[in-house]
């Protein structure tokens, strides 16, 4: 059994200062295959103060410089893409396909950085119009400073990604604590960055919990830039903490995303990605389509297709090709989930799926579930489950789907099927979600940008805006 019993911190492996450990498991075998350190704040006063040495350093290395690190990022990732892809289905219970689906996405976000890091040269002393005469202005993108970042479970690599990458292309450096729950992933980007030779603290990975390592973290006043993906009530205290010292915050949080269908929808199209929107990943997404919103003529025909679709899904051993439903990531996420079930049968919604999925005898599964005509004030329509539970009601026209689907505290995500493209996009138009799927599976491509309204979150991951959340802006201004 694996024990992770060290933090890198300044390029070294050090022993960390935490007193307790904390199992990691086979989420399929529901066997023990690690142990993690909980870590301790002292753990995180070294990587911080390890990063702001390395600041300086790293800001002046430039973005050429620091693109062809994140190429051999990308480089040492897609080489160990077998060992890794294995990992993350072990640890987080993820079928083998959609691993390798997240080791792909991993490297494509390294690479897509590596070419902003050295187009940020190019973009530095811009001239800028003052519409003052006898001025002139220059603009330049500075790096936020060390930055603190915090990831899930749900997405181990990918996640991170979205985090790492953007951060050391604006050169930040960078103190990352992974989630305690997938460890064995992430602790691969240490040894990648120790094996490319990352200049010292640049990049610091910090293994622990939350009241050890994320708490201090947070709250550590080195820190000039926090970004967290996670839960709604966590995402608050983080918050909270960026306010003492009025520091940089971005945050992804929950979702409750609908998926709309019109009558006009391929039924076919629209049960795919149905089941994709509450099944993909056993439903641990934050941009899980949990609610379904379908118009009433089409309704029965399309609930029939969708437990057809169920049907043919096989809950099996993550590492087995064949296998498309994972189980949840532990036994902590399956009570989670299981009790929501109970509060189901406590406001007597009763499930319609007519499929019994055959489940294996170990593993911490939990079969899709499907509920009609289930109220909206129901916590199962409100709140994020993350597992595969769909909450459907039929409704009369686009009106009432777009109302019942903006009727939430959430606004991270969406997807309408319609019977053309360009109806698709009109009703995305009237969403409040920061990315709308029309007509077409959920995809996150480097290039785009992630990020939702209201209560999922404030900023965006991906894109260039994900490379200006770990910027600030600085003008120069002289005489003519």
């Amino acid at each position: 059994m694996q024990a992770l019993t060290h933090h890198f911190i300044d390029n070294r492996w050090v022993e960390s200062r935490g007193t307790r450990w904390l199992p990691v498991t086979d989420p399929y075998r529901e066997t023990v295959i690690a142990e993690v350190t909980a870590g301790a704040p002292e753990d995180v006063n070294a990587a911080v103060a390890a990063a702001r040495r390395a600041l300086p350093g790293w800001r002046a290395l430039g973005g050429a410089a620091r693109g062809a690190y994140l190429d051999a990022f990308a480089d040492a990732l897609a080489a160990r893409r077998g060992e890794l892809e294995a990992l993350s289905s072990r640890n987080n219970g993820k079928p083998k396909a959609e691993a390798e689906q997240d080791l792909a996405d991993a490297v494509a976000c390294y690479r897509h950085y590596a070419e902003e890091a050295r187009a940020l040269d190019d973009r530095q002393g811009e001239a800028v119009a003052t519409g003052e005469a006898g001025l002139v202005s220059r603009r330049y993108r500075d790096p936020a400073g060390v930055a603190g970042l915090i990831t899930p479970w749900n997405f181990p690599l990918v996640s991170s990604a979205w985090k790492l990458a953007p951060a050391l292309a604006a050169g930040c450096t960078i103190v990352f604590k992974p989630s305690e729950v997938t460890p064995l992933p992430e602790q691969a980007l240490a040894e990648i960055a120790e094996a490319i030779e990352l200049p010292p603290g640049v990049f610091n990975l910090v293994h622990g919990d939350g009241g050890n390592v994320g708490a201090p973290l947070t709250a550590h006043p080195g820190v000039d830039k926090l970004s967290f993906t996670g839960s709604n009530p966590v995402g608050e205290a983080v918050m909270a903490a960026a306010a003492r010292g009025t520091r940089n915050v971005s945050l992804e949080l929950g979702g409750k995303s609908p998926i709309l269908v019109t009558e006009d929808a391929d039924l076919d199209l629209a049960a795919e990605l149905v089941l994709a929107g509450f099944c993909y990943n056993a439903g641990q997404m934050c941009s899980a389509t949990s609610r379904l919103l379908v118009h009433e003529q089409i309704a029965d025909a399309l609930h029939d297709r969708l437990d057809a679709a169920i049907a043919e899904l096989v809950a099996g051993d993550p590492q087995d090709a064949a296998t498309t439903l994972g189980p949840l990531v532990n036994a902590t996420q399956r009570r989670r989930v299981n009790a929501y079930l109970a509060e189901a049968e406590a406001e007597g919604l009763v499930p319609t799926t007519t499929v019994r999925l055959a489940l294996p005898d170990q593993g911490h599964f939990v079969a899709p579930r499907v509920f009609r005509d289930v109220p909206t004030a129901s916590r199962l329509w409100r709140e994020e489950i993350f597992g595969p539970v769909l909450c459907a009601r039929a409704v009369r026209d686009d009106d009432e789907a777009v109302a019942l689907a903006n009727d939430s505290n959430f606004g991270l995500a969406a997807t309408v099927v319609a019977g053309s493209h360009e109806r698709a996009e009109a009703l995305a138009g009237r969403l409040t979600a920061g990315n709308v799927w029309c007509n077409t599976y959920q995809v996150a491509p480097p290039g785009l940008g992630w990020g939702g309204m209201k209560g999922s979150g404030i900023g965006r991951e991906l894109g260039r805006a994900g490379l200006d959340a770990y910027l600030e802006t600085r003008y120069v201004t002289r005489p003519a």
